[in-house]
């Protein structure tokens, strides 16, 4: 019984968030903070698995804050439904994340005003950053070759979205999902074995 009900509550939600998202689409932009205050939970769930402790500059606050910075202002999200939304909350978190990369490697040339001597402590994060901005660049071939699997790739490792979870977002089997990521990981790695 108590099962039943979430299923009903999840389908309220879905449509309650497709209603506010055509709402901001159609010229009533504060919809927007009020799918992000619905789904403020889950997207902060989603960043922490993203980032799993190994980000040690950003954390999942800060990456929902940025998403929803970037989501409320500029061009207006021309997202339809609950499922486009976690799609394009997942490339904007892959954005996000790789924006950061990129501008804590540009401060450690030299970018930045202040200068820090390293130490131990600060020595970790010298890999997450090349680790990512690696797989994007991975990402950004893959994309040409088959945007499906950088697609389950973004909702996966970006996003941290479960294989049933992004089977129901892109409309296909949990299988499918499974072996698109068993070959998107194999082309990945193989791509970034060789750089």
């Amino acid at each position: 019984m108590l099962a039943a009900q979430g299923w009903v509550d999840a389908i309220a939600m879905g449509k309650e968030i497709t209603e506010l998202l055509v709402q901001a689409r159609t010229g009533q932009p504060e919809q927007l903070s009020a799918v992000f205050e619905s789904l403020y939970p889950e997207l902060r769930r989603l960043a922490a698995s993203r980032l799993g402790g190994g980000e040690l500059t950003i954390t999942p606050t800060v990456l929902v804050h940025e998403l929803f910075l970037r989501a409320t202002t500029g061009d207006p999200l021309s997202v339809t439904d609950r499922k486009h939304f976690f799609v394009a909350a997942a490339q904007a978190m892959r954005w996000i994340v790789v924006d950061h990369a990129r501008r804590r490697g540009a401060d450690k040339r030299g970018g930045g005003m202040i200068a820090i001597t390293l130490d131990e402590s600060l020595a970790g994060g010298d890999a997450a950053d090349t680790t990512v901005l690696a797989l994007h660049e991975g990402l950004e071939t893959l994309a040409q070759i088959n945007p499906q699997q950088r697609q389950v790739v973004e909702l996966h490792y970006f996003a941290g979205l479960k294989f049933a979870e992004i089977a129901e977002l892109l409309e296909c089997s949990e299988r499918t999902v499974h072996r698109e990521w068993e070959r998107a990981r194999a082309f990945l790695h193989a791509l970034l074995s060789d750089a």
